[in-house]
């Protein structure tokens, strides 16, 4: 177990948010395995992998999952990183069911802690012993986030953890805000952006995996949603730092997000048993967005996504998951 001692005697240069300290260098080391997914994404995967290799923390290994690529990514990351085990997917399941196939080796591998990590981000030196120092401060601690940063710059924050409200709409904290050390404690959050979450194997014993009926969007709240569900907390480790290339501030989705977003909005509505208030937000906002996407001129150029949210709505109320038809 990592080293702690009370609060105000320091063993390290940490705190944990129950008043406990722990020490990176001192702690244990758990293994890690970090399962990445790739899709003709060649060189940001071999950038995150290499932002992996450099870690302080050490023991860990990583999965590539790869869902098709015809760039040579296969090739390119078995001749890079030689330790690296490169599985070829056979059919693509979305990120829930890829990220899935991934877990479940690591878990075959004993993994004490896997790591949920986009292909398309760099961590800091540092943020991989920092966020397995955290997670191992406390057994209830099921679940640790970095601070997100958006990579094209650098000290912008993109999550700082989310957050859900009584109407169970999520969003992001500290989203497009400077960093101005405004979240530098660590703190109990309800979920983690899915670009980066390390997961605790007692979870996964208890929870499961992601659910992979989602496909994508909203797959990894709906997770954090159930470990919460089960008594684990969930924190963001503010020092372990990670810069994500997806998602910058001129972000513009297309349709297929809006369908996947509807459906399964409704979808953890729906699983979880959601109460009154929560639905009746849910279907004012879409019945109200429908018409206006409809009826005003100005939101013309959104036919598509008005397409796509009728859908996305009709499929959830035909049982309808997993990838989206045709």
């Amino acid at each position: 177990m990592c080293s702690i001692a009370p609060c105000g005697r320091f063993v390290g240069d940490s705190v944990t948010p129950q008043g406990l300290c722990y020490d990176v260098k001192k702690m244990s080391d758990p293994l890690v395995i970090s399962v990445i997914l790739n899709t003709n994404r060649r060189d940001d995967t071999l950038e995150c992998l290499a932002s992996l290799q450099h870690s302080t923390y050490t023991n860990q290994r990583a999965v590539v999952l790869d869902n098709h690529s015809s760039d040579g990514s296969v090739d390119a990351i078995r001749a890079a990183f030689p330790n690296v085990q490169v599985i070829e997917l056979a059919e693509n399941r979305g990120y829930a069911g890829n990220n899935n196939v991934g877990i479940e080796i690591a878990m075959a591998q004993h993994a004490d802690w896997i790591f949920v990590l986009n292909e398309d981000t760099i961590l800091d030196r540092d943020c991989l012993a920092r966020l397995v120092a955290m997670g191992e401060s406390d057994p209830q601690i099921g679940m640790v986030g970095p601070l997100v940063y958006h990579h094209d710059e650098p000290t912008v924050i993109q999550s700082a953890g989310g957050f859900m409200n009584r109407n169970w709409e999520a969003g992001h904290l500290g989203k497009d805000e400077n960093d101005q050390g405004q979240f530098n404690a660590p703190r109990a959050v309800e979920w983690i952006t899915g670009c980066s979450i390390l997961v605790r194997r007692a979870v996964l014993d208890q929870v499961g995996a992601l659910d992979d009926r989602f496909f994508i969007y909203f797959e990894e709240t709906e997770w954090c949603v159930r470990a919460r569900t089960r008594g684990w907390r969930l924190m963001i480790e503010p020092r372990a730092k990670l810069w994500h290339k997806g998602v910058q501030r001129d972000y513009k989705p297309k349709p297929a997000f809006t369908y996947y977003s509807a459906r399964n909005r409704f979808l953890m509505l729906a699983k979880h048993r959601a109460p009154a208030r929560a639905w009746i937000v849910a279907w004012a906002q879409t019945l109200r967005t429908l018409a206006s996407w409809t009826l005003k001129p100005k939101w013309r150029h959104l036919r598509e996504h008005r397409d796509a949210l009728w859908h996305g709505t009709l499929d959830f109320l035909r049982g309808r998951t997993g990838m989206r038809a045709g």
